[in-house]
């Protein structure tokens, strides 16, 4: 930058921090500004409570501004949908053509200023119960800039507290002691909410859009797209992708380990018979009375309940061997 620009730029600056004070973040490379922050409410005096929707203004200064166009981004709207951004970038781009060569920052702070004023209501839709919002309607802002109708939200506070103390109801004394209490939390960001009047909240009258409303009917749009889910679902069901009730499919995948199956092979149900087989000497044995091996049933007592087989090493047997030998094991 020249000598001249330099001095447009500093007052420039110099001006923003007199006028905005802690609102606005100057971000500094040495001692040449680089980016310019602040972030930007509807004009309501000081009822800051009126404020629905806001915007973070962010201005890059390029080389050579303010003769060169900057770069100028929008960041973390709150209660403005995409027309209404779009709408604003458009008359932002026409600002800065017609202020080419001169400070225009502060010019669109005033802009986007205006253009929030006017728009001073939230659009989209209420997150509970997915109505919008329209002229009549009783709504809240949290502090994190999510907008509700109170009537919802009261709703919503209210069933969340209920089912709270019912969880708590059913633990133990010690562990409802220490169990905390309960918090009322934004629906969308989970952030504690403060200074949150449910009981005022509840007086509110429903939103408009639930009376106003045309009643629902099928489509031919919703009706192809039953068809479709229709197809969907068959082909999972004939896959066995879906479990549930009176499902002809294949029964749900169960994950099992080998000492699994070995207990479910020990402890089958007595009240099957077991197979009686001829032995070569013509006398029955049960097959399923006694496990070949070192088993733990073969001293069991009758009518005691059967338990697995050892597996483990044969620790302890044939250690000494026999008197006069030096069998496996034997005292050397």
């Amino acid at each position: 930058m020249s000598s001249i620009m330099d001095e447009r730029v500093t007052d420039e600056i110099e001006a923003l921090e007199a006028i905005l004070m802690d609102d606005v973040v100057i971000k500094r490379v040495g001692e040449v500004p680089q980016v310019i922050e602040t972030v930007l409410h509807p004009s309501t005096g000081d009822d800051v409570e009126q404020q629905y929707v806001c915007v973070t203004l962010v201005v890059k200064l390029t080389p050579g501004y303010p003769d060169s166009i900057p770069e100028v981004t929008l960041r973390n709207p709150r209660g403005l949908d995409d027309d209404i951004l779009a709408n604003i970038h458009v008359q932002i781009r026409e600002k800065i053509a017609d202020c080419l060569g001169s400070p225009v920052i502060f010019e669109l702070i005033e802009l986007i200023r205006d253009c929030l004023t006017e728009c001073n209501l939230p659009s989209g839709q209420c997150m509970i119960c997915l109505f919008g919002f329209c002229k009549g309607d009783h709504f809240v802002r949290t502090q994190c800039y999510h907008y509700f109708h109170s009537h919802c939200l009261a709703l919503h506070l209210i069933s969340g507290r209920r089912y709270h103390e019912e969880e708590k109801s059913v633990l133990p004394a010690w562990q409802q002691a220490t169990k905390e209490p309960f918090k009322e939390m934004c629906p969308v960001c989970r952030v504690t909410l403060i200074n949150i009047d449910v009981d005022a909240l509840a007086k509110a009258p429903p939103p408009m859009a639930s009376f106003t409303a045309p009643a629902f009917y099928l489509t031919d749009e919703l009706k192809a797209l039953q068809r479709e889910m229709a197809k969907m679902m068959a082909y999972q069901m004939a896959k066995g992708g879906i479990i549930g009730c009176n499902d002809p499919g294949p029964p749900p995948l169960t994950i099992t380990t080998p000492e699994d199956n070995e207990n479910n092979v020990n402890n089958t149900s007595p009240s099957v018979a077991p197979e009686v087989v001829k032995a070569p000497n013509n006398n029955a044995i049960n097959c399923n009375a006694r496990q070949t091996g070192n088993s733990s049933n073969d001293n069991s007592a009758p009518g005691s309940p059967a338990r697995p087989a050892y597996r483990g090493p044969y620790r302890g047997f044939n250690r000494r061997g026999k008197p006069g030998r030096r069998g496996r094991g034997a005292a050397r």
